[in-house]
C-alpha cells in the first residue's frame, strides 16, 4: 500500500495524527509572525494535551474525540486563539466517521461536540455558531464518509472479483473432471473389461499368465475407484471436504495398504526390500495417506524407469515423532532416462511433503535413484 493509500487507511491512525501534530506545532510558532499576537502559556499546554492523547489514544477514536471535546470546551472558556483545540476535535470527529461501526454512534458523538460548541462559544450570533458548526464538524463528517464509503466500495469489489475467480476455478475442475471422466475411466473400464473377458475366452491358461490378468483386472479396478475419488474432488471439492475417503486413509489400515504397495511392485517384477515400522499404524490419518502414496509413486518409477529386474529398498521408521521414509534403487536396466526436472510424480511427490512440513530429496545415488524425506510430527 503507497503512503497516500496509508494515510486514508482506517488502520492507519497514527500516520494521520503525527501529520496534525506536526501541522499544529508549525502554526504555533508561525502565528506570532503572522498575528503579531504572542502564544501564551495556557495556550501551549492545551495544545501539547491535545497533541500528546492525539497520538495516545490514537486507536480509540471514541475516547480521543471526547478528551479533545473537553480541551475544545477549555479553550472556548479560556482562549482567544482555540485554533488548536478546534481542529483536533474536527479532526478527532472525522476519525470516528471513519471508524463508527454504526450511524447512531457517529450521530451521538456530533451531537456532542455540538453542544459543546454551542454552550461555550462566546462570541457571534447564532446564525454565525451555526454556520461555523457545520463547517467544522459537517466537512470532516462528510470527508471521513465518503473515505469510509470509497474504501468499502473496494472491498467488497475485491470480494466479488474473488468470488468470480473462484468460480471460474470452479468451472475449470469441473472441465477437467468430464475430461477424466469421458477419456481415461473410459478407457480404463475398457482395458478392465477386455481382460475379464479374455480370461473367459482363454479358461486353459498357464498359472503364471492367470496371475497376470488377475493383477492386471485387480489393478484396474483399483484405478477407477481412485480415479472415480478424484472427478468427485474436482467437481465438488466444498462437497467431499469431509469425506475421510477422499482425503485420508484408516491408520490401522495402513501397514496393509503399504504391503498392497510392495506387493503390486513384486508383481511387476521389482525386486523390493522393505523395512516398515509396525508403528506406522499409530500415525495420523493425513501423514498416513502422504506416506501411502509417496511409497505407490516412488515404486510405480523405478519400475517404470530402472526398469522391472531392478532391486529396490523402502524404508518406513517412525524416528520419535518424526517419520523417515526412504526408496532406493539400483538403477537396474532401465527402460528410459527419467524425464529433466523429475517428472510430474516428482513435482507432486514435493508439494505434498512440503503441505506436510518436510523436503523432498531426489537424486542420483551409486548407479541409481533415491527419493527420501523426513515428515515431522506435529510436535516437531
Amino acid at each position: 500500500m503507497g503512503r497516500r493509500g496509508r494515510l486514508f487507511d482506517v488502520r492507519d491512525t497514527f500516520t494521520r495524527m503525527l501529520l496534525l501534530n506536526t501541522s499544529g506545532v508549525v502554526y504555533l510558532l508561525l502565528a506570532p509572525r503572522e498575528t503579531g499576537v504572542p502564544v501564551t502559556g495556557p495556550q501551549w499546554a492545551l495544545a501539547v494535551a491535545a497533541f500528546s492523547s492525539g497520538l495516545l489514544l490514537h486507536r480509540r477514536p471514541p475516547i480521543n474525540l471526547l478528551v479533545q471535546t473537553v480541551l475544545f470546551a477549555v479553550a472556548l472558556r479560556t482562549l482567544d486563539d482555540y485554533t488548536i483545540n478546534q481542529v483536533g476535535t474536527a479532526w478527532a470527529i472525522g476519525e470516528v466517521a471513519l471508524w463508527a461501526p454504526s450511524r447512531r454512534m457517529l450521530w451521538g458523538n456530533v451531537g456532542l461536540v455540538a453542544a459543546v460548541y454551542l454552550i461555550f462559544h462566546r462570541t457571534g450570533s447564532l446564525t454565525e455558531n451555526l454556520v461555523g458548526l457545520c463547517i467544522n464538524l459537517g466537512l470532516p463528517v462528510l470527508i471521513g464518509t465518503v473515505v469510509r464509503t470509497t474504501r468499502e466500495l473496494g472491498v467488497q469489489a475485491e470480494r466479488r472479483a474473488l468470488s468470480e475467480q473462484r468460480a471460474a476455478r470452479a468451472d475449470e475442475r469441473s472441465a477437467i473432471a468430464r475430461e477424466l471422466h469421458d477419456v481415461v475411466a473410459h478407457h480404463v473400464a475398457s482395458m478392465v473389461l477386455r481382460v475379464g473377458v479374455a480370461r473367459h475366452v482363454l479358461p486353459d491358461l498357464e498359472p503364471e499368465v492367470d496371475a497376470v490378468f488377475d493383477d492386471v483386472h485387480r489393478t484396474g479396478t483399483a484405478a477407477l475407484a481412485d480415479l472415480r475419488r478424484l472427478v468427485a474432488v474436482l467437481r465438488d471439492p466444498d462437497g467431499v471436504r469431509g469425506d475421510a475417503a477422499l482425503t485420508a486413509i484408516d491408520p490401522s489400515a495402513l501397514p496393509a495398504a503399504l504391503d498392497g504397495a510392495v506387493e503390486t511392485a513384486r508383481r511387476a517384477g521389482v525386486i523390493v526390500e522393505a523395512e516398515i515400522d509396525p508403528a506406522v499404524g499409530a500415525l495420523d490419518a493425513v501423514r498416513g495417506l502422504a506416506v501411502l502414496r509417496l511409497t505407490q509413486e516412488a515404486l510405480t518409477n523405478v519400475a517404470k524407469h530402472a526398469g522391472p529386474s531392478a532391486r529396490a529398498s523402502l524404508r518406513i521408521v517412525l524416528a520419535g515423532d518424526d517419520l523417515e521414509w526412504e526408496v532406493a534403487d539400483d538403477g537396474g536396466a532401465p527402460v528410459r532416462a527419467a524425464p529433466p526436472g523429475g517428472g510430474h510424480g516428482l513435482v507432486g511427490m514435493r508439494e505434498r511433503v512440503e503441505v506436510l512440513g518436510g523436503v523432498l530429496n531426489a537424486g542420483p545415488h551409486g548407479p541409481g535413484w533415491r527419493v527420501a524425506t523426513v515428515i515431522p510430527g506435529e510436535n516437531s
